[in-house]
């Protein structure tokens, strides 16, 4: 098996679909020219992209994720909370076969507390705008990101990462200029550097085959990774998206991971 990747949509369709599921303030937001006149009553850095989120949305959505851990946060958790919701009140019943300790859940992980707290905030916003019941759950984690090596090669850590085992992972941050501490005087704190993290090569080997990595641009890093990742992945780069996809296409690791496949193609 292999990943299913989202259908090339126009934008108007797109900003259809996101009307159609309740999410009209989202388009407003994201055609507003003036950003003093946001609709969402949070503060924001960025517009929301419409194209990408939806390829986020239906990523979750066709290849049937049962766990996200974020790396970063933003408009992106708001699309994997509404995404998560569709999919746990159609397919409760059925993840209680699997054995997965968090289904349904989303991990976000920042080490910004301004943008953990907005992410926070606009959750809870759409929510009881959108009257969601049933709501998937979403940890909120803060860490200090400090430079380090990882095998003598200098990157970026989280200082504490959230327990769980994800079968999606969306590589979105840290932000390269809130990090702690220099190796041999090196830091992703200067303009010619770029974002390198390494969190999630430490515990590749707990995941289960059929996990998902998307990173968001940041193709240095993405590299970096594809360099030190040690298990059969099979690593796609979408130029027109700018995202690198990973799929773990290693053996099932037995019963619990056949139940876990068959769930995601049915």
């Amino acid at each position: 098996m292999i990943y299913k990747s989202p259908k090339k949509k126009t934008y108007k369709e797109i900003c259809s679909f996101f009307n159609n599921i309740g999410l009209s303030l989202l388009v407003k937001e994201a055609n507003t020219k003036d950003k003093a006149k946001n609709t969402v009553s949070t503060s924001i850095t960025h517009k929301p992209d419409l194209t990408d989120l939806y390829r986020l949305y239906q990523f979750i959505i066709i290849n049937k994720r049962t766990t996200i851990l974020e790396l970063g946060s933003g408009w992106s958790t708001l699309i994997f909370f509404i995404a998560m919701n569709s999919l746990k009140n159609k397919f409760g019943k059925d993840v209680k076969k699997l054995r997965r300790n968090n289904p349904f859940e989303i991990f976000v992980l920042e080490n910004s507390k301004k943008y953990l707290d907005i992410t926070k905030k606009r959750i809870n916003f759409f929510k009881k705008k959108m009257n969601l019941k049933n709501c998937p759950k979403v940890n909120y984690s803060f860490s200090n990101v400090d430079m380090e090596l990882y095998e003598n090669k200098i990157c970026t850590s989280f200082k504490k990462l959230p327990m769980c085992n994800p079968d999606f992972i969306y590589l979105d941050g840290p932000d390269q200029f809130n990090v702690k501490k220099d190796v041999n005087g090196i830091s992703t704190r200067h303009l010619d550097m770029m974002p390198m993290s390494s969190d999630i090569l430490k515990f590749e080997f707990f995941y289960t085959p059929g996990t998902l990595i998307i990173c968001d641009g940041r193709s240095a890093n993405a590299l970096f990774l594809k360099s030190f990742l040690k298990r059969n992945w099979h690593h796609k780069y979408d130029q027109v998206n700018d995202q690198h996809i990973f799929y773990l296409k290693d053996p099932s690791l037995g019963k619990y991971n056949d139940l876990q496949l068959a769930f995601y193609k049915k």
